[in-house]
């Protein structure tokens, strides 16, 4: 079983999936069009939730939002299945490659072989296509990565129903039905909005207020954690912006090149203009990680670091905050 499958690498996995996968199925949707209209762009300080001991920090929506937003914006069905049985979610699979319908999965990250050992932690929200099988090995069309590849029955079971934070749980998605033509014009206003409204939001852990409370926290770390928690939980920080957050910068330049896109096909200038300041917020992103792995890898000849990191974060979150409000106006 082996389908006619092109492969694209992507920035980031989940809109790589949908962009590889509309376009298998005829409609040419790029990765950061994907990303804006699934209104991907998030900041969210999650201190229940521990990844590798030590709290969450996401940059993105939550695992499988971007699709399921895309996907209603644009007037594509989709069908999403989860299983509590490993062979039901197998024999799903199975079914849908022999009726030559490709499938996107949410895996987790610690046991996919073909990664590199270093980026090879526990993190439950990677996504792939399945687009075939060749004995007891599945096709593998991992879109961060440059080719396909594969994984055997074994190896794609552990990782489907890999334990802990959002453990997949054999989640598997793939679109059922389209419409005859993408209303993007509309889908883009409607991301565009809900992501102002998430970045602009009146709680103290999520959007510019969350940027602002991860910088009042790292100020406060070394005294309360010790040095050697604040390090590994400033690392986290880091951690899920430049390699969780592929694309760099936390998704700001995706959004960035989304803005641009969609002001050259709605016509509107100001949208270009804004992804021009995207890009400048998104090297200050950078440039805050630098800072903070200096810290964190005890090579920072700077005192008072931890405070200076901290200001850096201050400062993008009152940029951020002018931008959403000026992207809000400007559609």
């Amino acid at each position: 079983m082996e389908i006619d499958f092109t492969h694209h690498q992507s920035a980031h996995c989940e809109n790589g999936v949908v962009s590889n996968l509309m376009k298998h199925n005829g409609f040419s949707v790029s990765e950061p069009m994907v990303f804006g209209i699934g209104s991907g762009l998030l900041f969210c300080y999650i201190p229940l939730l521990k990844v590798n001991h030590a709290p969450v920090i996401t940059y993105r929506a939550l695992p499988g939002h971007i699709f399921k937003k895309f996907a209603k914006r644009t007037g594509v069905k989709m069908k999403r299945e989860k299983f509590k049985n490993p062979k039901d979610a197998k024999a799903r699979l199975d079914e849908n490659l022999e009726k030559n319908n490709p499938v996107g999965l949410q895996v987790g990250v610690y046991n996919l072989v073909y990664f590199p050992d270093e980026y090879r932690f526990h993190f439950n929200a990677h996504n792939m296509v399945v687009y075939g099988k060749e004995g007891n090995r599945y096709l593998i069309s991992d879109p961060v990565m440059e080719d396909v590849t594969s994984l055997s029955e074994k190896e794609l079971e552990k990782v489907r129903f890999a334990k802990g934070a959002f453990s997949p749980k054999g989640h598997m998605y793939y679109p059922i039905s389209f419409p005859e033509k993408l209303e993007l014009e509309t889908a883009i206003v409607k991301g565009i909005k809900d992501t102002c409204k998430a970045m602009l939001a009146p709680v103290s852990f999520v959007g510019v207020k969350g940027i602002h409370k991860i910088a009042g926290l790292i100020r406060k770390w070394p005294k309360k954690k010790g040095v050697k928690t604040a390090n590994h939980y400033l690392g986290q920080v880091v951690r899920m912006q430049e390699e969780i957050g592929t694309g760099g910068g936390g998704f700001r330049y995706i959004y960035a090149a989304f803005l641009q896109e969609a002001g050259k096909l709605l016509g509107n200038e100001k949208l270009i203009e804004l992804s021009k300041e995207m890009t400048e917020i998104g090297d200050l992103w950078r440039d805050f990680a630098l800072e903070a792995s200096r810290i964190y890898k005890n090579r920072s000849a700077q005192t008072d670091s931890y405070n200076k990191v901290a200001d850096q974060l201050d400062h993008i979150a009152n940029l951020e905050k002018v931008f959403f409000k000026k992207l809000k106006k400007a559609i």
